[in-house]
């Protein structure tokens, strides 16, 4: 078998557990001319003569790509010699910056962890993370707003560059993708049980990439914690079972996704939860609901789905909790960006984090922020249910993230500018929209949001067929169920959602034949506003 020069040139490299990434000191002069042999001698020679040049983790070359391997330049050479040689030799001397690192490591190995009601899955703050650019207390992450002033920089930067679990010089976040972590020894493992010493223990329970989108979540809702789950309808479902006791009683609106009231009506009642339905403005509905119930949790969208209704989270928070019961509210529709439920009052807020905060149409995924208090109680059964989030999804979420103020502020700007124009079209019976001043809810939306969102509901001129015609004509959305990504999507609620039930079951819930649902993408406005009208005029 043909060895590769590269392999004969440098010795093999020994794979350790726990790579020392501590270096000779760096002198403060320069060195000589000749200095490119110079450096070669002394990464394989000994402690002499040092460079920053050398500057990389021991196990650096095992990083490198074998194309990368045959054709780095010098500096690369330089580089994977020095790595060889940290890898193959003893350690230097340490320094007396490394010396205190290893002080400060001991005396926190030493101390008591506390772990909060997370049962000790969250990992431990790794000392080589620390510098002047990394939040290393454990204060609540919205406090980066005292030095980011926008939620556009927390999204791209929370639980990144301030303050990543995972030690790394990559800007982005790595995907680990393991199923399970191991311990070096038996007592770590005693250590770990007995609340001494933190770690995932296992997958189901955490990952690092995980949770660095749970912390830009986190930081985005002024959040204590949040926990990400494989999907919406797993955070919403998870998040009842864990919070209304058998035998309980909560209250939820007339307007939500169907997939969460088939939930609330035909499986909680076979845990003897039963339910209070009421319309989103309907506060006498809730106060009497409050009064005869022994009320858990008050659970509602806010914009609801399909037609956009607004809920007064802080009226309603404040008449749940004086009657001990707990406000969650869904802010899909809205996201992070629009609307902050916690800071209304809200207890917890829930989002499909497969819509907006992922963005492209390409993640599954559901997330649930608030106290630690209350999510670890959500927590602690989602991880005897399952339900874990792929990390790979998570590093799009991640990913997606970093552009979300920019794509919800392009698709707030497209969807108000579209929802008028379709009010004052001729063909267009109806327009659901909360940032119109037509809304029922529209002077509660601008008190309580900073935009209105990207989907507007409308009811054509016509009947089912009518407006499938219309629908069809359409170029540029997709006929397909969700919203919130990068494309445009459209649907007919009447067939993509409720066609299994008849015509007149569809109309006790408002979904009439004519009604359509467009998610509008960060497509250019005069495209989709070209493409819209002249669809218009086909039917």
């Amino acid at each position: 078998m043909a060895v590769s020069s590269f392999a004969r040139a440098f010795p093999s490299f020994e794979c350790r557990s726990d790579p020392d990434f501590s270096l000779p000191e760096i002198p403060s002069a320069g060195y000589s001319a000749g200095s490119k042999s110079a450096v070669l001698r002394g990464a394989a020679g000994g402690y002499g003569l040092s460079s920053p040049i050398l500057k990389f983790p021991p196990n650096f070359v095992r990083q490198l790509s074998v194309k990368s391997r045959r054709n780095c330049s010098n500096i690369g050479v330089a580089q994977i010699v020095a790595a060889s040689w940290s890898n193959n030799h003893g350690a230097p001397a340490p320094t007396p910056a490394a010396t205190a690192v290893d002080a400060a490591a001991a005396a926190a190995a030493a101390a008591p962890v506390e772990t909060g009601a997370a049962n000790g899955v969250l990992p431990a703050k790794d000392p080589c993370c620390e510098g002047e650019n990394v939040q290393i207390d454990d204060s609540p992450k919205h406090k980066y707003a005292s030095f980011l002033n926008s939620d556009g920089s927390v999204a791209i930067h929370a639980g990144e560059r301030l303050g990543r679990a995972i030690v790394t010089d990559a800007i982005t976040t790595p995907v680990v993708n393991t199923s399970a972590y191991f311990f070096k020894k038996t007592a770590d493992l005693i250590d770990f049980k007995e609340k001494r010493a933190t770690s995932f223990e296992y997958g189901r329970y955490g990952n690092y990439t995980t949770l660095v989108a749970e912390e830009k979540i986190s930081a985005l809702e002024g959040a204590e914690t949040t926990l990400l789950m494989a999907s919406g309808m797993c955070v919403s479902t998870v998040m009842l079972m864990a919070l209304v006791p058998a035998g309980g009683h909560l209250v939820t609106t007339t307007d939500c996704y169907r997939k969460t009231r088939i939930f609330i009506e035909n499986f909680l009642p076979k845990m003897g939860i039963t339910a209070t339905v009421i319309d989103p403005a309907d506060i006498g509905g809730l106060e009497s609901a409050l009064e005869k119930n022994n009320v858990s949790i008050f659970f509602t969208e806010s914009p609801t789905n399909p037609f956009l209704r607004c809920v007064d989270i802080e009226r309603v928070s404040k008449l749940c909790h004086d009657k001990g019961a707990l406000v969650c509210v869904d802010g899909t529709f809205a996201t992070p960006m629009n609307q902050k439920a916690l800071a209304l009052g809200a207890d917890l807020v829930v989002h499909s984090a497969t819509k907006y905060i992922a963005g492209h149409n390409d993640v599954l995924a559901g997330t649930i922020s608030g106290p630690e208090k209350l999510v670890s109680v959500v927590r602690n059964l989602h991880h005897v249910l399952g339900g874990a989030l792929n990390p790979n999804a998570a590093y799009l979420i991640i990913r997606g993230m970093k552009t979300l103020h920019l794509r919800v502020q392009q698709q707030n700007s497209t969807a108000q500018r579209m929802a008028e124009i379709l009010e004052a079209h001729p063909k267009i019976r109806c327009v659901y929209y909360p940032g119109l001043a037509s809304h029922p809810e529209h002077h509660l939306a601008k008190k309580q949001m900073t935009g209105f969102g990207g989907v507007v509901s409308f009811e054509v001129d016509g009947d089912l067929h009518k407006t499938a015609k219309f629908i069809d004509s359409l170029r540029i959305p997709y006929i397909a169920p969700s919203f919130g990504g990068c494309e445009s999507i459209v649907d007919q609620p009447a067939i993509m959602s409720y066609w299994d039930l008849p015509q007149s079951e569809r109309a006790k819930y408002g979904i009439l034949d004519n009604l359509v649902r467009f998610s509008f993408g960060v497509e250019d406005f005069e495209d989709l506003k070209s493409d819209i009208l002249q669809a218009l005029e086909m039917i």
